[in-house]
């Protein structure tokens, strides 16, 4: 049976996510609007043999975003944390040939994607005993509690289809794009008691603190996205990373709650009158994501991270969550790297580290392909 792949409308995209258990936030037709610089288009693959007439059934959809070149036609073809296919069919080829012709006729010189597909899990014991091991220097070197052998053949087919995975950024496991390894609280089937008896003793002590000094958790709205932004700046100045600025989670909040309430909600953490924490959080589908974070470092004895943390995971489990994802983790062990103490925060609140395929190109033009890696690498 073969399939066709063609541009689908919006509507015809957001049914289709609305029809899965869930999808990543950035295969969502919104996501298109948050990224200006970006051209956004909804592709849809119909099942030929499938009922329906005309194309047949909607089998899967991508959100791909194209970057042009400078002062060239062409462009850097990007699906993030997708497509939304069936990536353990037996013929690939079938789903992903189609789509490479199509961006190529779109005057994409490149493709980037990335499975959203989960290789090893470690538990929360497993990575604290990495990170207490002296001879770990990564989480990857250490022994995972669960393997996906398809995800290593999937590897494998994607090399052989001419894919090239993208070497992760820097020494400190975060990729240029999507991160790699994430931290993951699994809720199917859990109660809010049992995700509560999960978190470690510390998290449950700070949250306990918070309560007792007073600490609220509201939710915000548009209009406070500038006092969020204030605390974001000063967390980007203290944990040396490049901040955002304010339009962009202006554009995130309307693009993202026009197509449904509850895609983004931001909260923040009062206590006395003084906003000590806040943050954003996602949701598709059962799939709930802890999106950006900032905090101040002024009363940090009262705990107004691990309070929003748990109001937010509350509200997770509210909404019928099968995950709360806390998003992206270092994968160095090393005690002299700052973002350890990030690490360290997550896996306070049980769960599991994951690790995903990764994100692989595809190039359709070897000379451009060439030329924005290196592009890339001097800017980096």
């Amino acid at each position: 049976m073969s399939l066709s792949l063609r541009p689908i409308s919006r509507e015809e995209h957001l049914a289709f996510i609305g029809s899965r258990p869930s999808a990543s936030h950035m295969q969502v037709p919104s996501w298109g609007d948050v990224k200006p610089d970006w051209r956004a288009e909804s592709l849809g693959w119909f099942d030929k043999g499938g009922e329906g007439g005309g194309d047949g059934r909607l089998v899967g959809v991508g959100l791909v975003l194209m970057r042009p070149l400078p002062k060239v036609k062409r462009y850097l073809a990007y699906l993030p944390e997708g497509p939304v296919i069936d990536w353990h069919a037996s013929d690939l080829e079938r789903w992903i040939d189609p789509m490479l012709a199509h961006l190529k006729t779109r005057g994409a010189f490149s493709v980037k994607m990335g499975p959203p597909v989960v290789v090893r899990r470690w538990s929360a014991d497993a990575v604290k005993a990495a990170i207490a091991d002296p001879g770990a220097r990564r989480l990857g070197d250490a022994a995972a509690t669960t393997y996906e052998p398809s995800a290593f053949e999937l590897a494998e087919r994607l090399r052989r289809m001419g894919w090239q995975q993208t070497e992760p950024g820097g020494e400190d496991g975060f990729a240029a794009g999507q991160p790699r390894y994430v931290f993951q609280v699994p809720y199917a089937g859990r109660s809010l008691e049992e995700i509560h008896q999960g978190l470690n003793q510390q998290w449950r002590r700070n949250i306990k603190k918070a309560e007792k000094a007073g600490v609220k958790v509201v939710r915000g709205g548009y209009d406070d996205l500038p006092a969020f932004y204030e605390l974001y700046a000063e967390t980007a100045g203290r944990d040396r990373f490049i901040p955002r600025p304010l339009p962009y989670f202006q554009r995130m909040w309307t693009a993202l709650t026009a197509e449904d309430p509850d895609r983004m909600r931001l909260y923040l953490a009062h206590h006395d009158g003084d906003i000590l924490a806040a943050a954003t959080m996602l949701t598709v589908g059962g799939h709930v994501w802890y999106s950006y974070g900032a905090s101040t470092s002024r009363k940090r004895e009262v705990q107004p991270n691990n309070a929003i943390q748990w109001r937010m995971m509350s509200d997770a489990h509210e909404l019928g969550a099968s995950v709360y994802d806390f998003r992206g983790i270092t994968d160095t062990l090393d005690e002299t790297n700052h973002l350890l103490g990030l690490l360290r925060f997550k896996v306070g609140a049980g769960g599991e580290a994951a690790e995903y395929l990764g994100e692989w190109d595809f190039p359709l033009n070897r000379v451009l392909h060439k030329a924005l890696d290196l592009y890339m690498s001097r800017r980096g």
